[in-house]
């Protein structure tokens, strides 16, 4: 389990680069749903599972919501530039570390030594409990900075629309 461990973690390094360093954003957010898939695989070799879980449910939505906020940003010309960006060479490097992903997801499945799924108490309620209970403040601050990012995503695109029309 150790080795699954390393090779995720190599994973989720090289992913990251890649978001930090490509040029065009469309590559970038590919890259970084492979490394958030890459960390849940991680908390769940870890024998975190909730967090796995979350960790896919919640970013793999907010990635969602983040590349809408890119489409509203860029308006008419998404679509042309999706093309020149999304050419299949574009496809390889999530491709592969994604393969890697899947190859260490079919092995845990094939050795079947799930003896981190045996919990004694239930974690999500600690974590409830921690996250609603001297957190909550934490928590409410946090889910409020989506309402001004889809503000500014609102009125910048609104603003472009309108220069767009007037040229």
């Amino acid at each position: 389990m150790e080795v699954l461990f390393y090779i995720a973690a190599t994973v989720t390094v090289l992913a990251t680069l890649r978001v930090i360093t490509h040029v065009h954003p469309v590559h970038a957010l590919l890259y970084l749903v492979v490394a958030l898939i890459a960390l849940a695989l991680i908390f769940y070799l870890l024998g975190a599972q909730f967090a796995a879980a979350l960790e896919i449910i919640i970013y793999g939505g907010a990635i969602m919501v983040l590349f809408i906020f890119v489409v509203m940003l860029l308006g008419p010309l998404a679509a042309e530039q999706e093309r020149t960006w999304l050419t299949p060479g574009a496809w390889l490097g999530p491709s592969i570390l994604a393969l890697v992903l899947l190859g260490e997801v079919g092995y845990l499945i094939a050795v079947g030594d799930h003896t981190a799924l045996t919990v004694s108490e239930p974690r999500q309620k600690g974590i409830s409990i921690a996250l609603y209970g001297p957190y909550i403040i934490a928590v409410e601050l946090a889910s409020m900075l989506l309402l001004p990012g889809l503000i500014g995503a609102y009125h910048l695109g609104r603003r472009m629309s309108k220069e767009s029309r007037s040229c």
